[in-house]
């Protein structure tokens, strides 16, 4: 395959909202390319990105999937990426390693909750955007409506560079205003077009937008700015010599109007993305870490190699897969390379261009490339690789926090430890998976951004993995804890055919502030108590205080004072006093008011003003405190302080009340008192569980 340097490569993340389009428009450009013989289809599962078998059982992108191409002696590399809001961190690493975002639009719905997350992270990333309205020949299209919501969600700067002038099925001619020309695109799907020059009012309009590109283009840079002044215009030729600068400046946003289904449009805008694209040139270098920690610049034209693992996956038919892009030097087979995160050598013994599953061997990637390296032995996702002469650790990309949580429970006992070896596997693969064992609950608790990504990740544990799970309600992590003081006075006393047990534990319990834990003391005066016992009641008291008296939920926020007790100079000994000690605490605590806490979350909401009655109303059926409210980039954000055992799947009814325009983030607050009905609901469970678990 042919080496391409640095100036000749266009790297972009393709994203947006769910079903605008994105995987059949790379699938489009593909075809036009002639990378692949014929366009394929998301719904019979034969596209080129989407090609995992959960890609195909649900017809969704899963995945961010490397492609690539050649256009006009330029590689292109795109990054296919989901749409949906589950899935958002593999949009976040296609845009750490592209060069510019494709954003897509949905011709008919226009942008919604996806676009805008992807805009706001490009915006982050400090990378530009190019916006696409895909969809064109659909029914009930409205150019003039859809620019208009562009503009208004976007900025004004926002500039069509083609405009669809028969809109609607049958969909195939464009006004092309660099050129002012009409384009006719055949109707075969082939992508090939014919140019005839924009004649009358047509004219009259793609010259006035002509004009308008050229004033964009003049602002962007100083020279040009300069001689427009002089002439009142500039030539062809210095428009074309500036689009460039102009798109990195965002000086204006170029939209591309097409169908990729009828692969009507797609031509252009691959031209544009190969003439004017941003290439790795233009992020000449970027800010890395040495060895002490220290800001130090990688830059792509250095001689040592630097390279950014942004993905980790697993191909059933080839094991692990690291995707990587070079920022720095060139790679090349059988090359012993540094990982500066895990302190160890790899060799890259094979080195590969991707498109979908389909694997283009290669000898050498230059710097600004993007390939892929199987079977290494310890890289993980977000590890950097260099040379071991100069070592440095790009940034890591830093992923939203899981929103939705849900408990695992295995069909069939003993593969635990399958289970466990599969939960780690794959949040190596997927950062935004997360999983804990809780031994107070008892449960496997993982979590996600999304029900369809727990319920996706069950299914990987099932065919890759061979676990049999059912997905179930997790447990609420409630405390105990007391709202007054109490005392107690235990003895334990046993006498059998030998030696006896005997102990007595005098007690005192009060309240604590929050977040205090357990704290024991002890006041014994005299010798009624051999201070060596007193270790004793401290472990039953802590034994106690795991298991929980009132619903069996750990104590907090409580303070334990063994201030007297008695003692035998025989049969005390360590369980004696061990047995007395819990006991005299659970004695104390029932008298000192016990109460249960409840966990709260402070959540975040991203919504539509048009949703937000209906939301808060949700909330506040949620037990839900508004903590406040504002105004960001023509969304309402709402705070709330909700309690976690009314969040359970919340996600989903959100996506209900916003017809899918909202979303949400949690995260862990404080304790609080749990009002008293729902208190008594909780203990009556709590005892149901304890009871079905003796009998089990």
């Amino acid at each position: 395959m042919k080496t391409y340097q640095a100036a000749d490569i266009r790297n972009f993340a393709v994203v947006g909202h769910a079903t605008s389009g994105k995987t059949t428009l790379c699938e489009a450009m593909l075809a036009t390319s002639g990378e692949i013989s014929r366009m394929g289809s998301v719904a019979n599962g034969t596209t080129v990105s989407d090609y995992h078998p959960g890609e195909k059982l649900h017809q969704i992108s899963i995945h961010a999937t490397p492609l690539h191409l050649e256009w006009l002696g330029k590689k292109l590399n795109a990054i296919d990426t989901p749409g949906y809001m589950d899935f958002i961190s593999e949009a976040l690493v296609a845009l750490q390693v592209g060069d510019f975002a494709l954003v897509v639009v949905h011709a008919v719905h226009g942008p919604a909750l996806g676009t805008d997350t992807a805009w706001r992270y490009a915006t982050q990333y400090g990378i530009p955007k190019i916006l696409v309205v895909n969809g064109c020949d659909r029914e009930n299209v409205d150019p003039e409506a859809m620019l208009t919501k562009l503009r208004a969600q976007f900025g004004n700067r926002v500039f069509p560079l083609t405009w669809p002038m028969n809109p609607g099925p049958g969909f195939n001619q464009e006004l092309d205003v660099m050129r002012t020309e009409v384009v006719t695109y055949a109707t075969d799907g082939s992508g090939k077009y014919t140019e005839s020059p924009a004649t009358g009012k047509l004219l009259e309009r793609v010259g006035q937008w002509h004009r308008e590109l050229i004033e964009y283009t003049a602002e962007a840079d100083d020279a040009l700015m300069e001689k427009y002044f002089e002439k009142g215009s500039l030539s062809e030729q210095e428009l074309r010599e500036g689009e460039h600068t102009a798109l990195q400046k965002q000086a204006f946003i170029p939209v591309f109007f097409t169908s990729a289904e009828t692969n009507v449009g797609v031509a252009r805008l691959m031209d544009f993305i190969a003439k004017y694209g941003s290439s790795p040139v233009d992020r000449m270098k970027i800010t890395a870490e040495d060895v002490n920690g220290s800001p130090v610049d990688v830059a792509l034209t250095a001689g040592e190699p630097v390279l950014y693992v942004f993905k980790t996956t697993h191909e059933d038919q080839f094991g692990d897969l690291s995707l990587f892009r070079v920022y720095s030097g060139s790679v090349h087979l059988n090359m012993d390379l540094y990982n500066s995160d895990r302190k160890v050598m790899e060799r890259l013994g094979q080195i590969y261009s991707l498109n979908g599953k389909i694997r283009t061997s290669v000898d050498t990637l230059n710097a600004g490339d993007i390939g892929a390296a199987v079977k290494l032995k310890d890289t993980h996702t977000g590890n950097t690789l260099c040379s071991n002469k100069r070592v440095v650790a790009l940034p890591k990309v830093r992923f939203p926090k899981p929103n939705v949580h849900m408990a695992l429970r295995l069909k069939v006992k003993g593969e635990e430890d399958k289970l466990a070896a599969g939960l780690a596997a794959l949040h190596e693969e997927d950062p935004t998976f997360h999983y804990q064992v809780d031994s107070a609950l008892h449960q496997t608790v993982i979590s996600g951004q999304g029900e369809l990504h727990l319920q996706i990740i069950a299914e990987r544990l099932k065919r890759r993995y061979r676990v049999e799970i059912d997905l179930v309600e997790p447990r609420i992590p409630y405390r105990e804890t007391i709202r007054g003081r109490g005392e107690s006075k235990y003895r334990h006393k046993k006498q059998t055919g030998g030696a006896g047990q005997f102990a007595e534990v005098w007690m005192r319990i009060e309240p604590l502030a929050r977040n205090s834990g357990v704290e024991f003391t002890e006041s014994l005066t005299g010798q009624n108590v051999d201070r060596v016992f007193v270790p004793s009641v401290e472990k039953g008291v802590n034994a106690a205080c795991q298991e929980g008296i009132l619903a069996g939920y750990p104590v907090v926020d409580t303070k334990i004072d063994f201030y007297d007790g008695k003692m035998h100079p025989v049969d005390s000994k360590d369980i004696a006093f061990q047995i007395a000690g819990k006991e005299a605490f659970k004695e104390a605590f029932r008298a000192a008011r016990p109460c249960l806490l409840e966990p709260i979350c402070m959540i975040e909401v991203r919504i539509p003003d048009d949703s937000m009655g209906n939301v808060l109303g949700d909330l506040s059926s949620r037990r839900g405190r508004i903590q406040g409210m504002e105004n960001s980039e023509g969304y309402q954000v709402v705070k709330a302080l909700v309690p976690q055992s009314e969040l359970y799947l919340y996600s989903a009814a959100l996506r209900s009340l916003t017809g899918g325009r909202g979303h949400h983030s949690e995260d862990f607050s404080h304790y609080d008192h749990i009002p008293a009905e729902q208190e008594t609901k909780v203990i009556a469970e709590s005892k149901k569980l304890h009871d079905e678990e003796k009998k089990s």
